[in-house]
């Protein structure tokens, strides 16, 4: 297929009104499709409801400590969830508090302490003239809405295919003593699917920042989120990263249940080293008397292992794998050679991340909508919602079952199709 920039005024033209046609017949089926977000379908959900039936009025709701799980107790979180989740996560059983449902919660109640109380006996950030985070972009727009709340300003990083700029990072870090902290996805990033090579993970864990209260707020979301059996990614541990290069406080890590068993109702985690335990559970003695221990027993006996966890996520990559299969297949089918957009063909996580010609995205988006389907909003992935470049486009495939998958496929290519052309006949 020839490249479109190369095609004539007439040829364009051409192409214009036959995908026009296409469009009207699309917006004629009246589709109702949503991409908006990843969130898991109910063929998803409906793997994890055997945990309805893990625990009964029957049940012995006694953990291993000898605590009533009923009752008051344990304030970050019984042994069962902790060996669980901390094998999950790859770190020591010691290094990790049990939260409530939402990673989210954690990373938000994270800012907050630094920026209320400080890092381990530092200037609480609230008390600075300034402070900076840098983002990796595009990257997820909740991790954006918690710095731009408290009024941090963010400062872009370029993603690269081994993860974020690290040239970039290192100059930045070391230089401005206002930089406190990186938002990161290591595995399966949101939304390119980039999972960070061994270089990127260990040039992290050596960052000698000019502030000492700078943190990695390290959100490995999609650690086993894998797509295929065969072709994994795999992550050099970053707490054991940091400790090995003198570093041991730099780094929270962050994960969840939220995608492997109920939305809303999992279980999240913070893993990191003594010193940030010890200051986090300071906060959340006075917080709370602990988070819901029902639910992190249920969680344990349902999966009782790790293995129990890898088996259920291949039951998601099953549901999965076709439909992000549905949209690199035809974006590749139809969209190869006529040099209108990229994409990435991710091995896990949550997402695929297309790049239109440059100031189309909204357009795109726009056009989705217009013929019933909801897509993320175009600039989401960056900071403040401003894609420098208007071209970043969220796709969601997690969501509409295959055949509206294989759709909304068809659409998106239309859409993308149709804007790319009106945006060179402008020009």
């Amino acid at each position: 297929m020839r490249a479109y920039k190369e095609l004539s005024r007439e040829e364009l033209q051409s192409l214009k009104e036959e995908f026009e046609k296409q469009f009207e017949e699309a917006k004629a089926k009246g589709l109702k499709l949503d991409m908006s977000r990843g969130k898991p379908s109910a063929e998803q959900l409906d793997l994890s409801m055997g945990m309805m039936d893990v625990l009964t009025s029957e049940s012995n709701l006694i953990c291993e400590q000898g605590v009533d799980c009923r009752n008051y107790g344990i304030l970050d979180g019984i042994v069962e969830a902790k060996r669980l989740l901390s094998d999950m996560m790859e770190v020591p059983i010691d290094n990790i508090i049990i939260y409530g449902n939402s990673s989210l919660n954690v990373m938000f109640d994270t800012v907050s302490r630094c920026m209320t109380h400080g890092v381990l006996g530092m200037t609480p950030w609230c008390r600075l003239d300034k402070v900076k985070f840098l983002c990796p972009v595009p990257g997820y727009d909740r991790h954006f809405a918690i710095t731009e709340y408290f009024g941090i300003e963010m400062i872009n990083i370029p993603m690269t295919p081994a993860g974020p700029d690290m040239d970039m990072v290192e100059k930045l870090v070391s230089e401005d003593e206002a930089i406190k902290g990186i938002w990161c996805v290591p595995k399966y990033s949101n939304p390119q699917g980039i999972s960070y090579s061994d270089e990127t993970v260990l040039r992290f864990a050596a960052l000698k920042p000019a502030a000492k209260d700078f943190r990695i707020f390290w959100d490995n979301a999609y650690g086993i989120h894998h797509l295929y059996d065969d072709d994994q990614d795999q992550l050099i541990e970053i707490l054991e990263a940091c400790r090995r290069a003198g570093n041991p406080d730099m780094v929270y890590k962050f994960s969840s249940t939220s995608k492997i068993t109920f939305p809303g109702s999992g279980v999240a985690a913070i893993a990191a080293s003594d010193a940030n335990l010890q200051e986090i559970r300071r906060q959340m003695t006075i917080q709370t008397i602990g988070h819901d221990k029902v639910n992190q027993l249920r969680h344990a006996r349902f999966f009782k292992d790790i293995n129990g966890m890898h088996e259920h996520m291949r039951k998601h990559a099953a549901i999965m794998r076709p439909k992000f299969e549905a949209v690199t297949d035809l974006l590749e089918q139809e969209l190869t050679g006529l040099e209108i957009g990229s994409w990435i063909k991710p091995k896990g996580g949550y997402f695929i991340s297309f790049d239109a010609m440059e100031g189309c995205a909204k357009a795109i988006v726009a056009k989705c909508k217009e013929a019933g389907m909801v897509m993320t909003g175009a600039g989401a992935t960056y900071p403040y919602g401003i894609d420098p470049k208007d071209s970043n486009i969220r796709i969601a495939p997690s969501y509409p079952t295959l055949e509206e998958m294989k759709e909304a496929a068809k659409l998106f290519v239309l859409c993308v199709k149709l804007v790319s052309v009106e945006k060179l006949l402008e020009q």
